[in-house]
């Protein structure tokens, strides 16, 4: 059964994150990937190697949390936990100065026993997390965290509080798998005695490597592009580990990564020349031309501004580069680049620099800030790399509204969609092949583009511009295998998303229920009216337009509402018919007011057609008697005054009341109980309870009444009363009739009665009904009520 009081808590471990220590991509995924999970619903923890180079000011705001010693095979080594909360995340730094307290990150001999060290220290921590938090997944990136999985599955599994941690071990650059001399194996892992971890950690005969123990002991893989895991498959970009990587592909997946879309946001960056948005370009002029002039080119905007931020390498496409820049330069196309890597490109460059003055710039240096304003101002941005995990930079481009032109590998084949000039679809340009003429014919379509249809490029980059790559879409993601590992810890967010589908379903469903309903001329038992009915229940529901009629004359009703005086008839003795019947079989819990609302109903119902109901339905004779009884009174009451003919309506109600039994009254007084307070909002007539003795009385009464009517009379009569209530002359006779008009039930037990059709009368509401009203008026005597049916037959 799910817990739905647990978050899913998660410890992210990896040797660098920004804003702390950053070398590369794996720094940003680190810095931001853990925050999006948060803002998830999330508990995460970010373990860190407290560098030397981390900043004082950072520095100063850690806490110290716990310490403990760490064994690597034959030593015992310090660790202790620097605890910094920072942006909602919390981070964990290990710290040991004899590994971590150097001036760079990586590139020391003993790297294989530092991050050795590193591994073993965040599977020990497991143990000395703040009170509350038990991790339920150890995500590791990269070599450096590779050997966790390993250090949890042989020296921890089988303790309480591992048993329930899974692994995942995220690659982002394969070919950096941390390969170290196999006497490591003993000397510092401690592991030469475990055959098992002996033979998955070794990748040759006399080394073992790191990454090799990852994919072998990991719970689940994943890597930062769907594309790229599909390639590391493959001997061309295995680097030697596809095979093991085909053996678990079950378990490998490709997400893609994202980035700070706050941090690189053209319309709030301090660092351009000019803000700009994706429907108001015109800052990105402005950063244009700042940029033509700094970096010493021809400040032109009808020529395309194509730049490279990038490392200096064959792996980032530099061969293409050099190779089909001297056909670029000299086909009018701007070139910018920013980087340092090997000497040979930084030559080529510097070469081209003074072959194309004007035309091209050559930075060899590592600035961050300027590389921010080439994002910005640029037209172009060119990555032609060999392969490519996932890559940040033509996704930054797209958001500065630069077009990538790219080659089909990795990430970049994931991120950029080729233009395609018959749709018009796209965010940038592409090619297939690692060759530099197919890299140089994608850079003159782009710039054909620019230069021949403007209107097709600005929309072009609209579209870059308009795409998400925020962290939000990439922890979905993650959340998603995280909780497909942990199927026992309820999702929040699914949670919520599935009630955000039910609720308008559930709307719906009801609306279907409550139209037809109200168009069935009001059953007794009505489903529940919506909110605003609530507020004030005694103002009548309006009438779908199912039942419109040309309407009679209008007269004022008691609680103020203009209601017609008379319906069709034919429909009406279809509806009486039955609303009698389903009065008879409603619920207990609504059986008084359908009660007081059945009987307002029939007073307009004649006397014979209700002995014809009576006929249909012999076990109701009891429910059937106290209506003919009523409407008998009913128009003995027309030609009195308005006074009387209150009482007399109220006394009927009370009778119809009496009729039922007493598990039916006591459920009508709960129900009346509980729908007394909505029920205050107009002034209506309140049906009393009589004492139980009148109850009994009225109860013969009315069965007498019904006996002095045969079955053969009441048929005859009903038919004759069926075919002139049918006929237009009812009309007539309806507005010399009491305007009685039946209304939805209200949600307490009230009756509501309308003035009589005369001018001569006041209007009923006047005339309010005492609660200590005489005796014998509340019941006529079995004589009375004979003589007034017999009446009613002789005027019909």
């Amino acid at each position: 059964m799910a817990q739905t009081s647990k978050k899913m808590q998660i410890v992210f471990a990896s040797a660098e994150c920004a804003p702390f220590v950053k070398t590369g991509g794996l720094g940003d995924v680190a810095g931001s990937l853990p925050a999006a999970l948060v803002r998830a619903g999330a508990e995460v923890i970010v373990m860190v190697p407290k560098y030397a180079t981390i900043k004082d000011e950072y520095k100063a705001q850690m806490e110290h949390f716990a310490d403990f010693y760490v064994s690597l095979s034959w030593r015992n080594e310090y660790c202790g936990l620097e605890k910094l909360e920072h942006d909602g995340v919390t981070y964990m730094f290990v710290d040991n100065e004899h590994y971590f307290a150097r001036d760079y990150p990586y590139g020391f001999f003993d790297d294989g026993e530092r991050f050795a060290f590193f591994s073993k220290a965040i599977t020990e921590s497991l143990q000395h997390l703040p009170e509350g938090f038990e991790c339920d997944i150890l995500h590791c990136n990269d070599w450096q965290t590779a050997l966790a999985p390993v250090f949890l599955r042989e020296f921890y599994q089988g303790l309480p509080l591992y048993d329930r941690v899974k692994t995942v071990f995220s690659i982002h650059n394969v070919a950096f798998q941390g390969q170290f001399s196999d006497t490591v194996m003993e000397d510092i892992l401690g592991m030469a005695h475990i055959p098992a971890a002996a033979t998955q950690l070794r990748c040759d005969a006399c080394s073992i490597n790191y990454m090799l123990g990852a994919l072998h002991y990991a719970d689940a893989i994943t890597t930062v592009s769907p594309t790229y895991a599909s390639e590391i498959q493959t001997p061309e970009f295995g680097e030697g580990l596809d095979g093991v990587l085909r053996e678990r592909s079950y378990a490998l997946q490709g997400i893609l990564n994202g980035i700070d879309v706050v941090g690189f946001d053209p319309a709030t960056d301090k660092r351009i020349a000019a803000n700009y948005t994706v429907d108001d370009r015109a800052g990105k002029a402005v950063c244009k031309a700042k940029l033509q002039e700094e970096l010493g080119l021809e400040i032109r905007d009808d020529r395309p501004l194509m730049v490279m931020v990038t490392r200096l390498t064959r792996q980032k496409g530099m061969d293409l580069v050099m190779y089909a820049l001297d056909r670029i330069l000299s086909g009018g196309v701007q070139v910018a680049v920013l980087g340092t890597g090997d000497r040979d490109y930084e030559d080529g460059l510097r070469y081209f620099q003074g072959k194309y003055p004007g035309t091209m710039a050559a930075r060899i240096e590592f600035d961050p800030a300027l590389s921010q304003r080439m994002y910005a101002a640029a037209d172009m941005f060119l990555m032609p790399s060999k392969f490519e995990p996932c890559g940040l930079s033509q996704i930054i481009a797209m958001r500065y509204g630069t077009l990538p032109i790219v080659r089909e590998t990795g990430g970049l084949k994931d991120t950029v969609q080729p233009y395609n000039e018959f749709t018009g679809e796209g965010t940038g340009f592409s090619f297939s092949h690692f060759n530099g003429d197919e890299m140089g014919d994608a850079v003159f379509r782009a710039a054909r583009l620019f230069w021949d249809n403007r209107e097709a490029w600005d929309q072009l980059v609209t579209q870059a511009m308009s795409q998400d790559f925020s962290w939000t879409r990439s922890a979905d993601k993650y959340l998603d295998l995280y909780f497909f590992m942990h199927p026992e810890i309820e999702r929040p967010v699914a949670v919520e998303a599935a009630a955000a589908v039910e609720e308008p379903v559930a709307v719906e469903a009801a609306a279907a229920v409550e139209e037809p309903v109200a168009a069935e001329a009001e059953p007794a038992a009505p489903v529940k009216e919506p909110a605003a009915a609530e507020a004030e229940p005694a103002a009548p529901v309006k009438e779908p337009a199912a039942a419109e009629e040309p309407k009679a004359e209008e007269k004022p009703a008691v609680d103020g509402e203009v209601k017609p005086t008379a319906k069709p008839a034919a429909k009406k003795t279809t509806t009486r018919k039955t609303t009698a019947k389903k009065a008879t079989t409603a619920k207990a819990a609504t059986s008084k007011t359908t009660t007081a609302k059945a009987t307002t109903t029939r007073k307009r119902t004649t006397a014979a057609a209700k002995k014809a109901v009576e006929a249909e339905a012999a076990p109701e004779v009891k429910a059937e008697a106290t209506a003919e009884a009523t409407t008998a009174e009913a128009k003995t009451a027309a030609k009195a005054p308005a006074k009387t003919a209150a009482k007399k309506t109220t006394a009927t109600a009370k009778k119809a009341t009496a009729t039922k039994s007493p598990a039916t009254k006591a459920a009508t007084t709960k129900a009346a109980a509980k729908t007394a307070p909505k029920a205050a909002a107009k002034p209506a007539f309140k049906v009393e309870e009589a004492p139980s003795e009148p109850k009994a009385k009225a109860t013969v009464e009315a069965k007498s009444a019904a006996k002095t009517t045969t079955r053969k009379r009441a048929t005859t009569t009903a038919k004759k009363a069926t075919t002139k209530t049918a006929a237009p002359k009812a009309e007539a006779k309806a507005k010399d009739k009491p305007a009685v008009k039946a209304e939805p039930e209200p949600k307490s037990a009230e009756v509501k009665t309308a003035p009589k059709a005369t001018a001569k009368t006041e209007p009923a509401k006047k005339a309010p009904v005492s609660p200590a009203a005489p005796a014998e008026e509340k019941a006529p005597t079995k004589k009375t009520s004979v003589r007034k049916a017999t009446a009613t037959r002789k005027r019909r």
